[in-house]
C-alpha cells in the first residue's frame, strides 16, 4: 500500500462549486495499481456549512485550526474570494502560513486573487479566469500576467484559469508527480478529453 499524499481544497461561502469540486474528483480518482494516490479533504474557516455558488452546501473535513499537514493545496476561486476572503486577514494569514509547508500551492480561477493579495505570485507568471485578468494585471503589477492558457506552472505555485480549467491543472499536477499514464487513466475514467 503506497502512502498517499494529501491534498487539501479550501473552501468558503461563496466558491465557486466547480473551482473545488473538479479539483477533488480528479485527485479522488487517481489510482496506482489500484491504490488511491491521494487524500483529499477540504478545509473551511470553521466547521459551520458553507454556501457556495448557486445554493450548494458543504460541510467542511477540517479548520483552520485543526492539525494536519497538506501536500498540495487547492485555493479555490468564486465571488467569496474575490469579495470577502482577500478582506480577511485571517484567511490570509493562513494561506501564507501554509504557503510555507506545502509541496504544491495551487489556484484555482479568483483564487490567483488571493494567492497575489498574500504575496506569493511576485515576480512570477499567472494566470486566473479571463474576465479578471486586467484586475490581476492592474492591481498586482508585480506579477507576470500569461493569457489565453489552462494553468500556469512556475514549480512550487501554480495558477489555471476559469472553473473548468481547474481541472486541466489538475491532471497536469498528476502527470508532473505520477506520470502522463495515470494522469491519462484518471481522466478516460472521468470520460474527460484532455491532451495530456
Amino acid at each position: 500500500m503506497i502512502e498517499r499524499l494529501k491534498v487539501g481544497i479550501f473552501i468558503y461561502n461563496d466558491v465557486e462549486v466547480l473551482d473545488f469540486a473538479g479539483p477533488f474528483e480528479v485527485f479522488s480518482l487517481a489510482t496506482k495499481n489500484e491504490c488511491s494516490i491521494f487524500e483529499v479533504f477540504t478545509i473551511s474557516e470553521t466547521k459551520e456549512i458553507i454556501t457556495a455558488r448557486n445554493g450548494l452546501e458543504v460541510k467542511p473535513n477540517l479548520t483552520f485550526e485543526d492539525s494536519y499537514d497538506i501536500d498540495i493545496l487547492i485555493i479555490p476561486g468564486g465571488y467569496g474570494a474575490e469579495k470577502v476572503e482577500i478582506k480577511k486577514q485571517k484567511t490570509l494569514n493562513w494561506i501564507i502560513k501554509q504557503s510555507k509547508k506545502v509541496d504544491i500551492l495551487a489556484s484555482v480561477c479568483t483564487g490567483a486573487l488571493l494567492l497575489a493579495e498574500c504575496g506569493l505570485l511576485r515576480n512570477r507568471k499567472a494566470t486566473t479566469h479571463w474576465m479578471d485578468l486586467e484586475r490581476l494585471e492592474n492591481d498586482y503589477p508585480d506579477i507576470n500576467v500569461i493569457r489565453n492558457v489552462k494553468y500556469v506552472d512556475e514549480g512550487n505555485v501554480l495558477t489555471s484559469g476559469g472553473i473548468s480549467a481547474g481541472i486541466n491543472m489538475s491532471f497536469h499536477i498528476i502527470k508532473r508527480l505520477f506520470g502522463v499514464a495515470i494522469a491519462k487513466a484518471t481522466a478516460r475514467r472521468m470520460e474527460y478529453d484532455i491532451d495530456i
